[in-house]
């Protein structure tokens, strides 16, 4: 070991990487290496994220990933959808109560870590790639998906009139949730979710009929 002026040792140098640990095969591999991908998209943002990076993250070789995406745009759009999966749709035959079950879930993911810097994220670099916005458009329907057949069936029970806008009642549901968390930075009690279920609910029980070229086709009922 080379000494310094003083004889004593010199420092050992921190290594810049994690250690690499063999990294399982099969889904086991795919698994961390998108938890790595997860991680680093939270810590760092879309322009810390790189293939490069991802690897070192996961203590892996550029060619471990690589062999899997072959681009940074195919890794971030399945670690998106990985973490976007959608809750069951509630059943209960009760309108008030399925809406605010789904909207209490919305509110709880969107509070918990890491899902909202990621989504951040996410957004940021969708408005970049046109690639990465189609994604975000699919998986954001995705999430609408279950108040979208929730709506469907109270207007099959005749809870809501046929003329209700199914599409507008969802964004009149969602927004409010999200312009408090993602731009007010607040959070909603669970009082306030149902005043926002109970306001849509009023709306939608008196809405005015539409034309045909508005009207809602997702729904076969007669």
């Amino acid at each position: 070991m080379p000494l310094s002026p003083t004889n004593e040792p010199a420092p050992v140098p921190e290594p810049t990487d994690r250690p690499r640990t063999p990294i399982p095969r099969g889904a086991a591999a795919r698994d961390r290496l998108l938890r790595a991908a997860l991680d680093l998209l939270a810590d760092e943002g879309v322009g810390g994220f790189t293939m490069e990076a991802v690897a070192a993250r996961a203590g892996a070789s550029k060619a471990t990933v690589y062999r899997r995406w072959s681009a940074r745009a195919e890794l971030l759009a399945e670690a998106m959808e990985r973490i976007s999966q959608t809750d069951p749709t509630p059943e209960t035959g009760e309108l008030r109560s399925d809406l605010g079950t789904l909207l209490i879930g919305m509110h709880t993911l969107l509070s918990t870590q890491p899902f909202p810097r990621l989504l951040s994220a996410f957004i940021d670099a969708a408005e970049r790639d046109p690639a990465l916005a189609t994604l975000h458009v699919e998986l954001s329907e995705r999430r609408r998906e279950p108040l979208r057949q929730v709506l469907q069936r109270a207007r099959q029970r005749a809870e809501i009139p046929h003329s209700a806008d199914i599409e507008l009642a969802i964004d009149l549901l969602t927004g409010p949730t999200f312009l408090r968390r993602l731009i007010l930075h607040r959070q909603s009690s669970t009082a306030e979710v149902y005043t926002i279920v109970d306001y849509v609910l009023a709306a939608l029980r008196h809405a005015p009929p539409v034309n045909s070229d508005n009207t809602d086709n997702t729904d076969n009922s007669t």
